[in-house]
C-alpha cells in the first residue's frame, strides 16, 4: 500500500468518496474473528461510494497498514487468520487524528519521516472483546473528533460487562436469568467461600451452571458445568479470558436472536432467528467453525414475533446502542422472554446470524454495511 502524501490544497482537492477505515483485530480473544468480520465488511463495501483503508492491530497492540484482501481473511480448516499475515510495510504503525479539528492518519516508521495517507471520514471498527468494542476505541475516536460506526463509549462499556448489561436491563423491567459475580479478589483472597456460595447458587437454582468471562464474547472461555467437581477448572478456563467471572443458572428454553438497526427514524428490528445448537450449547465452534445453521425466520407465533421484536429495541434503547445490535433470548416454556445479552458489534462473518436476519427482513448485507456507515457520518460526535 502507497504511503505517500496524499494531503492537498484545499482549492486543488477534487470532489472525493468518503474515506472508510476498517480497524479490526485488536488483543483480546476474539482477534482471529475480528479479522474474518473485517474480511466480510471489506467485500462489502461499495467502492463506487467510498475509498477504504484498512487498519489492523496485532495481539500485542500495534496498528499496521494491511492488505485490502478479503479473500486471505477466512477461516481455514480451523485456524482463524491474524493481522500479521495481512500487515504491508516495515516497521511502522498508522496514527489516528490526535486533533479534533484534523481527519488526517499518519503512517510513521521509526528513522522518517511521518507521511500521510490522507483524512478519514469515519471508521469502521469491527473489533470484538476487550479493547475494541468495549468503549475503549470508541473514546480514542470521541477524543479525534472522528465519527465511527457504532454504539458510543457508554453503551460499548455495558455491552461488553455481562454483570452491568443485566444490572441495566433489569432496572428497565427487561427479565434476566439468575446469576452471581466471582470477583477477582473473592476467589484469590477465599477460594473456599466462593466454592459455597457456588453450591448455594445450584442449590437454588439446580445443575448445570454455565461459567464464563463477564467481559468475553463469541462463547470463548464459556465452560458447562454439571457438578461441582467441575468448577475449579471451569473458573480457570474463564480467568484466561477475564479475571471477572459470571456463573449463570441454566435457562430452559429455545434460543432466539434479534437484530436491531437504525434507520433515520430510530432504530427497528430484524425478524428474529432460532438457534439450533449442535453441542450442548451454543458454544464458539457452533459459531464459527461447524457453521450450525439458524433458522431465520423463527418458527414463532405472530404474538412472539411482535413480542421478542419490541423486546430487542427496548435492550438496545436502555442501554443507550446507537448503530446495531444483536439481542439474544430465551424463549422459555412458560412463553416468557428472557434476555441473555446484546452485542454491540455482532459477528459479520458471512454465517453470521445478524446480517442473515436483515437478509430476510429485506436488507441486503451491502445495503446493511452501508446504512451503518452513512448512519455514523449523519451522526456527530460528543455528547448527543
Amino acid at each position: 500500500m502507497s504511503t505517500e502524501n496524499l494531503s492537498q490544497s484545499p482549492e486543488s482537492q477534487p470532489t472525493r468518496k468518503p474515506r472508510v477505515a476498517v480497524v479490526f483485530g485488536g488483543r483480546s480473544s476474539e482477534h482471529g474473528i475480528s479479522v474474518v468480520t473485517a474480511g466480510a465488511v471489506l467485500k462489502a463495501i461499495d467502492r463506487e461510494r467510498y475509498d477504504v483503508l484498512p487498519i489492523g492491530i496485532t495481539r500485542e497492540g500495534r496498528w499496521l497498514l494491511t492488505a485490502d484482501a478479503p479473500e486471505r481473511m477466512a477461516i481455514e480448516g480451523r485456524r482463524t487468520p491474524e493481522v500479521g499475515d495481512l500487515a504491508e510495510g516495515g516497521d511502522g504503525g498508522v496514527v489516528l487524528p490526535v486533533d479534533p479539528a484534523s481527519r488526517e492518519v499518519v503512517y510513521s516508521e521509526p528513522g522518517s519521516v511521518p507521511k500521510a495517507l490522507g483524512d478519514v471520514d469515519v471508521v469502521f471498527p469491527v473489533l470484538h472483546g476487550p479493547y475494541g468494542e468495549d468503549g475503549t476505541l470508541q473514546g480514542m475516536l470521541e477524543l479525534s473528533g472522528v465519527p465511527y460506526v457504532g454504539s458510543g463509549v457508554l453503551a460499548s462499556a455495558v455491552g461488553q460487562d455481562k454483570e452491568y448489561m443485566k444490572r441495566v436491563f433489569t432496572s428497565f423491567g427487561l427479565k434476566v436469568g439468575p446469576y452471581l459475580v466471582i470477583r477477582p479478589r473473592e476467589w484469590a483472597g477465599d477460594e473456599p467461600g466462593v466454592r459455597k456460595r457456588v453450591a448455594e447458587f445450584a442449590a437454588d437454582h439446580g445443575w448445570p451452571l454455565f461459567v464464563k468471562p463477564a467481559r468475553a464474547g463469541s462463547s470463548i472461555g464459556i465452560t458447562k458445568v454439571d457438578d461441582p467437581s467441575g468448577l475449579d477448572e471451569a473458573i480457570a478456563e474463564a480467568q484466561r479470558h477475564d479475571p471477572k467471572i459470571l456463573v449463570e443458572a441454566a435457562v430452559k428454553g429455545r434460543e432466539i436472536e434479534c437484530g436491531v438497526l437504525e434507520f433515520e427514524d430510530g432504530p427497528r428490528a430484524s425478524v428474529p432467528a432460532e438457534i439450533p445448537a449442535a453441542h450442548a450449547y451454543y458454544d464458539f465452534e457452533s459459531k464459527y467453525i461447524d457453521s450450525v445453521p439458524g433458522i431465520v425466520p423463527a418458527p414463532l407465533t405472530p404474538e412472539q414475533t411482535g413480542e421478542v421484536r419490541e423486546l430487542a429495541v427496548q435492550a438496545f434503547d436502555a442501554a443507550s446502542c446507537e448503530g446495531l445490535v444483536r439481542a439474544d433470548f430465551f424463549l422459555t416454556d412458560d412463553g416468557d422472554f428472557v434476555i441473555n445479552e446484546i452485542n454491540t458489534m455482532p459477528g459479520f462473518t458471512p454465517i453470521s446470524m445478524y446480517p442473515k436476519m436483515w437478509e430476510e427482513s429485506g436488507v441486503a448485507y451491502g445495503e446493511l454495511v452501508d446504512r451503518l456507515i452513512q448512519a455514523a457520518l449523519r451522526r456527530p460526535t460528543g455528547l448527543r
